[in-house]
């Protein structure tokens, strides 16, 4: 069986189909002892010899886990001097995954991690339209009239964007809880879609993706998926 080069890495959980990609034109990958810069090259399964960075990868048994991210955690495998990353919460992990989209520096909640290229891949791409949720504390009431405006979608300065659902579930003197539903990934997308109307972010939390919920997990903690939940996400993510 053949497998285009990048889809091989991530099957390798050596990271996602599109940073592979990246490793391949940088000239870090060898098929058999020799420089593989086309991304269209495939790679034998049963023959061909595969390394990067010097380094022979082979397939690994696939893991999907979740982590609750704590806020002050930068999304991200490396040792980043003086913040903390999620390195740090992986000890214990004996398979090398990574991380499935990113939350940012001061956000929490659910982080999906697996070494599972394909499911990553289908996960972060628009036209599977995942449904990632959040809980949002921003400063200001949100009246009806405003609520119905966020529900309808507005132009950024990348694009139209249109939450799935917004939803009040609690109002402070000086504060608005929303849960808010996005089916796309775009860089700070919760904080500036938010920002359009006037309201700044003071908290984000995610608590879902697809069909999997954070649930009861605590800071800084992480499991594994049930079968049954992986069985779920790859349905949603038509695998």
């Amino acid at each position: 069986m053949q497998v285009r080069l990048n889809k091989y890495l991530s099957m390798c959980g050596i990271t996602s189909r599109r940073k592979a990609e990246k490793l391949i034109l940088e000239g870090k990958v060898k098929v058999n002892g020799k420089t593989v810069k086309e991304l269209s090259f495939k790679v034998d399964l049963k023959k061909d010899r595969v390394e990067v960075n010097g380094k022979l990868i082979r397939p690994q048994r696939k893991v999907y886990i979740i982590l609750n991210k704590p806020p002050l955690y930068l999304t991200s495998l490396k040792d980043e001097g003086d913040k903390r990353s999620i390195i740090h919460l992986l000890r214990g992990v004996k398979e090398r995954v990574f991380p499935v989209g990113r939350l940012d520096y001061n956000s929490e909640g659910l982080l999906l991690l697996t070494n599972d290229g394909e499911l990553a891949h289908r996960v972060l791409h628009p036209s599977y339209k995942l449904p990632k949720t959040y809980l949002v504390l921003v400063e200001g009431k949100i009246t009806k009239a405003k609520l119905e405006r966020i529900r309808r979608g507005a132009l950024l300065e990348d694009g139209f964007a249109h939450p799935e659902e917004v939803l009040i579930r609690k109002t402070y003197n000086s504060k608005t809880l929303l849960e808010i539903t996005f089916t796309e990934g775009r860089k700070h997308l919760v904080k500036r879609y938010l920002g359009h109307f006037g309201h700044k972010v003071l908290r984000l939390k995610r608590i879902r993706i697809g069909p999997i919920s954070l649930g009861n997990l605590k800071r800084g903690q992480l499991r594994y998926l049930t079968r049954e939940e992986v069985r779920l996400l790859k349905e949603s993510v038509g695998l």
